[in-house]
């Protein structure tokens, strides 16, 4: 699976700003320790051009941006102060969806590795608070909003989906897209919670503080289908916040670290049972454990894996191991593919390496959790 980066290019922030930055670096070193995913997965974007900006933001907001004239009230909403590493990491962020949509839609970036991809990741991403004229709420410029303008613009879809899982309803997103036939808005969010003035999405669902995993789940199972058999998208752009956590300082919910699993479960197996490629995007998560949040944040690519992982044993699939050069460990005589030790969870590499190649069906039995 394709995950772009951006954690290199670190926002200066004062000392105990609330923001944790460190996450998205600890995702990443978490990922490739457990072996989720493989070096060769991963990929630093290239910042979005500033044209591909500009058909969402105003071009006053973007060169105010740019140029560090932003006015001190609009960096307080933003919540980051100016800075040239500002512009640029939040330029890579947006490039990071954007590479991820493409990739999924058919249009890999350049050095990325096509797989038959369902699912592409952002390990950050997710800035939904994002409007055209202005950024607020730790956002600076909507990520999804621009990936899936782009792809529209450029022809490679005709329908995009939103499912914003985030604690905070995506104001920016629903916004931005108000009236835009061709992307469907749905947001599950804290009603009380911030933003307090809230925008009106194509759907809005709503719970109230202390709201936990049944309740939640019930929710997403009854309305999902039906936002995906109704609109019929393209492509789905999934924020999947950690901040419903229970834990979360700014969340105001009772999600359990399981139960939030259980939603990226949930959201990645409905897609692929309707064929619908997914831009995840890992969104909020602000629990003073931080490890709790990167336990989160990793939980939803091990899902976004073991859909990769199941598609190996749909017929047509084409595994990873026909890229050029690439030698399935199952052909290896003796090699044990790592996903059979108890209580592994296969990568990729490893659970499309246990697919014969094409033009031979694939037979092997899907081993991931819930597969």
């Amino acid at each position: 699976m394709n995950a772009f980066y951006s954690d290199t290019f670190v926002l200066p922030l004062p000392e105990h700003h609330r923001f944790p930055m460190a996450k998205y670096r600890l995702v990443r070193e978490r990922l490739i320790a457990e072996a989720v995913l493989l070096p060769e997965d991963l990929h630093i974007p290239e910042p979005v051009d500033w044209n591909d900006l500009r058909v969402v933001h105003d071009a006053a907001y973007v060169e105010a941006v740019a140029n560090g004239t932003l006015p001190a009230d609009m960096q307080r909403r933003i919540g980051f102060p100016w800075s040239p590493m500002m512009v640029e990491r939040s330029r890579r962020s947006v490039g990071a969806t954007l590479a991820a949509a493409r990739d999924v839609v058919g249009a890999p970036a350049a050095g990325t590795r096509r797989m038959a991809p369902s699912v592409a990741a952002n390990l950050a991403g997710g800035t939904h608070h994002a409007f055209r004229d202005r950024g607020e709420g730790f956002c600076v410029f909507n990520d999804v909003a621009v990936a899936a303008s782009v792809l529209l613009r450029d022809g490679a879809i005709a329908r995009a989906a939103v499912v914003d899982c985030d604690v905070h309803q995506g104001n920016g997103t629903a916004a931005i897209f108000r009236d835009e036939p061709a992307v469907f808005t749905f947001s599950l969010h804290g009603e009380k919670n911030f933003p307090f003035r809230k925008e009106v999405s194509d759907l809005d669902v709503t719970f109230a503080d202390g709201a936990g995993d049944d309740e939640y789940l019930t929710a997403l199972a009854a309305h999902l289908p039906g936002v995906l058999d109704t609109h019929r998208p393209d492509v789905v752009f999934y924020l999947a916040g950690a901040d419903p956590y229970e834990g979360d300082r700014l969340g105001r919910l009772g999600l359990t670290i399981d139960g939030l699993r259980s939603r990226d479960r949930f959201v990645f197996d409905a897609c692929r049972a309707r064929g619908i490629p997914i831009v995840v995007t890992m969104s909020g998560g602000y629990a003073p454990d931080v490890n709790a949040i990167v336990t989160i944040h990793c939980n939803t690519i091990r899902e976004a894996v073991r859909v990769l992982g199941a598609e190996c044993c749909v017929p047509g699939a084409v595994p990873s191991a026909t890229v050029p050069g690439a030698v399935p460990s199952a052909a290896v005589p003796g090699a044990v593919p790592s996903a059979a030790a108890p209580g592994a969870v296969p990568s990729a590499a490893t659970h499309h390496a246990a697919c014969t190649q094409p033009p031979a069906p694939c037979t092997a039995p899907c081993t991931a959790p819930g597969t």
